[in-house]
């Protein structure tokens, strides 16, 4: 499925605030930390908590979100579906990098082993 570029805006202007109460709330309700979900946004993004709940706490938009990050150079090896779209094949950046967050959330919520989710082996 190709992404339109209203759905590129809509992504890139949803703020992550508004997105983080959700992320937390599927993971633990399938018995995963709140630390295993800033470890995961962590090897994503390079922000470690205090940063996260800054760009919270500023209400940044996805798009200013992933222009801060410094991404990890292992996140194209995030493969697969997710919400529909094949995410190797997501051409917007901010989309696609909105949709490997979403992607590794998925496996920590799905009780996937962390070195498998940080694509250590």
């Amino acid at each position: 499925m190709k992404t339109t570029p209203e759905h590129n805006e809509r992504i890139a202007n949803m703020t992550f605030s508004s997105v983080f109460p959700h992320y937390l709330e599927k993971v633990e309700k399938k018995g995963r930390t709140k630390e295993e979900l800033y470890q995961v946004i962590e090897w994503l993004t390079g922000f470690h908590e205090i940063k996260l709940q800054e760009l919270i706490d500023e209400k940044v938009t996805f798009k200013v979100f992933f222009e801060k990050a410094k991404l990890n150079p292992n996140a194209n090896l995030i493969k697969g579906l997710i919400c529909g779209y094949r995410i190797e094949e997501i051409d917007n950046p901010i989309t696609q990098q909105t949709r490997y967050l979403d992607k590794l959330i998925d496996e920590l919520a799905k009780g996937r082993k962390m070195e498998k989710i940080l694509r250590e082996s």
